[in-house]
């Protein structure tokens, strides 16, 4: 079972690049973030083209996340629990059957947090906490399950060009590392690292000062998996050559392999 991660940076003007993608990658799951559409201007209809099923958490203008599956949803959860009032259209869970029992797939994205003197710092390391929360919560389930997406968290000094330049940044600010060591020690594993011990293996190239072109990157899209989920891992790889296709998102596709029998 092929499951990916991609902020997409905009349905409307990736559209045509994400259906590029899914015709060569074929993945099973595709999570997607930051659509910046709301659910009724989703064009839902070109990936049931392409054989997928299609949930969608939108918001206007904004953020947003779907997931696209080439398997029928057994269930759809909109919205991170912890907190009725948080408007913000960042998380969506579906659950999907496979031999023997279920798989359950998350699009996640993490808000960015800066600037750091601002509320949006305090809100980020909330959503960080009620993540934790809830995936204490999906552990108990005992089930394999992946929590994809966009992290906006740079984990270690090897997952960025220049470890100086983001100093004080809220990718990298102590209490976000904290924070996201705090959700790993739960017990999940990150699946790029424990396929890869390569540093400097980027994510995400800023559209200024040529960092495309100079591979000044950070990775901060990842696939969080339960032990259940990393017991079946056979691969993870990062599809960077999307980032020199024509209108490119800033962030790539990151996928997994899992063995689902």
């Amino acid at each position: 079972m092929k499951i990916a991660t991609w902020n997409i940076n905009g349905i409307k003007a990736r559209l045509d690049g994400v259906v590029t993608w899914l015709e060569q990658a074929t993945p099973d799951v595709a999570c997607l973030q930051e659509i910046k559409s709301q659910d009724e201007g989703f064009p839902s209809e070109r990936f049931e083209e392409l054989g997928y099923n299609v949930a969608v958490h939108g918001q206007k203008g904004f953020n947003g996340v779907a997931i696209l599956s080439k398997r029928p949803f057994d269930e759809i959860n909109a919205r991170l629990p912890g907190d009725e009032g948080d408007e913000q259209a960042r998380y969506l869970e579906g659950v999907f059957s496979i031999d023997g029992g279920v798989v359950r797939v998350a699009s996640i994205y993490l808000p960015n947090g800066n600037p750091t003197d601002s509320d949006k710092f305090p809100y980020k390391l909330a959503w960080m906490d009620r993540l934790r929360d809830h995936a204490k919560n999906l552990l108990k389930l005992e089930e394999p399950f992946v929590l994809a997406g966009d992290y906006n968290v740079i984990p270690t000094p090897d997952d960025v060009h220049d470890p100086k330049a983001w100093e004080g940044d809220a990718l990298f600010r102590p209490e976000t590392l904290a924070q996201f060591r705090t959700l790993l020690n739960l017990g999940l594993t990150d699946a790029y690292r424990a396929c890869h011990y390569q540093s400097h293996q980027y994510t995400f190239w800023d559209y200024q000062r040529g960092s495309w072109q100079k591979d000044h990157g950070i990775r901060i899209d990842h696939l969080l998996l339960s032990p259940q989920a990393a017991d079946r891992l056979q691969a993870c790889e990062i599809d960077r050559f999307t980032r020199g296709w024509e209108k490119p998102s800033d962030h790539v596709p990151v996928w997994i392999e899992l063995n689902t029998g």
